[in-house]
């Protein structure tokens, strides 16, 4: 007679019980290097300009933060589910060229106009998602090709309704300051003055984080980004989350484009190309992957705090503005070689 003596093995403990240290959670935050990258940035101009600190300095660079950051955020989404958008710059262009010559033409109100644009950017919105679902084909082709027809309608339908390449000044039209007030006011808190935007920035950023973290759709947006065609095998509805992710694009870009329109009243044709690889390049130095599936809204908020920082104290620290394309491309190699240094620690460590 024989006697096993062999002992059974040790029951699989779920890793979501296990306690991890401190430092081991935040290696494995994919917003961590963009923090780190931007309190460097943030020390840097305190340093080398000596009006950064001021608190008019603090809130233009939050200003211009925040014009960034309100579209760098859904990007960041987008992203995350795998997808990119080349039309982002010139939607919000568009955005605000319909409010205006709408509310313009047909309408003595400027709030018809807002109403009209706002189904006008979501029907891009939808057309992006529902062209990439349908024909399959990269996001980037199917965006490249929205971004050049946004580009000739913005400028067409300007000139063929205006006459001009700038719209005409719906200043004194009815519903104009209460739609400025939403879109384009300052609030005063404590001394300091503050635009609107940041407002809408913060607010996008904690909506962002619920519904990443918080709700399925969060999941679903990790899924398709993580794999779509293994995402679609366990039920995840691969084509609805990429269109409703392109509508929060479009949402965000028609919030953008009323703040430009009611910034100044009148919007260029023009204007807007070459944004959207800002918005990208905000999420990227935030932590969001290219191949995606990876990021957070909270880093692409820091990413767009960067750019901010880096293009006002420029300005304050008296520098040629000429080397400010180099230097935000420089940081943007650095920030992206941090994550992923990062990356590969939290990796290693798990």
């Amino acid at each position: 007679m024989t006697t096993d003596t062999a002992e059974a093995p040790a029951p699989a403990v779920d890793e979501r019980l296990v306690h991890r240290s401190l430092p081991h959670r935040l290696l494995g935050r994919p917003e961590l290097g963009a923090v780190v990258g931007a309190v460097a940035v943030f020390l840097f101009f305190a340093v080398t300009a000596d009006s950064f600190l001021r608190m008019a300095s603090l809130s233009t660079v939050l200003y211009a933060s925040s014009t960034i950051g309100i579209m760098a955020v859904p990007v960041a989404l987008l992203m995350i589910g795998g997808e990119f958008d080349l039309s982002t710059g010139v939607m919000v262009t568009t955005s605000a060229l319909v409010s205006s010559m709408f509310s313009y033409r047909m309408t003595a109100n400027v709030w018809v106009g807002v109403a009209v644009s706002l189904l006008a950017t979501l029907a891009i919105g939808v057309f992006n998602g529902w062209m990439l679902t349908r024909t399959k084909l990269p996001s980037f082709i199917i965006t490249l090709g929205t971004f050049l027809m946004l580009t000739g309608l913005n400028l067409g339908f300007t000139k063929l309704i205006s006459g001009t390449v700038s719209t005409k000044s719906i200043g004194d039209m009815d519903g104009f300051a209460s739609a400025r007030a939403l879109f384009a006011s300052q609030l005063s808190l404590g001394g300091v003055t503050l635009r609107i935007t940041v407002v809408w920035w913060l607010v996008l950023i904690m909506v962002a984080t619920w519904i990443l973290l918080r709700t399925r759709a969060g999941n679903w947006i990790f899924a398709v980004g993580g794999g779509a065609d293994a995402a679609r095998a366990v039920g995840v509805p691969v084509a609805g989350t990429k269109i409703g992710l392109y509508m929060g694009v479009a949402l965000c870009a028609w919030i953008s484009g009323q703040h430009l329109l009611f910034s100044y009243d009148v919007v260029q044709s023009g204007e807007g190309v070459g944004n959207e690889l800002i918005y990208i390049a905000a999420a990227v130095i935030g932590g969001c992957l290219l191949t995606g599936g990876y990021g957070s809204a909270v880093g692409a908020a820091v990413g767009a705090l960067i750019f901010g920082m880096a293009s006002k104290g420029i300005v304050y620290a008296q520098w040629d503005p000429d080397w400010f394309k180099f230097f935000l491309g420089a940081m943007l190699l650095l920030a992206t070689l941090l994550n992923a240094w990062i990356r590969k620690r939290a990796e290693a460590s798990a």
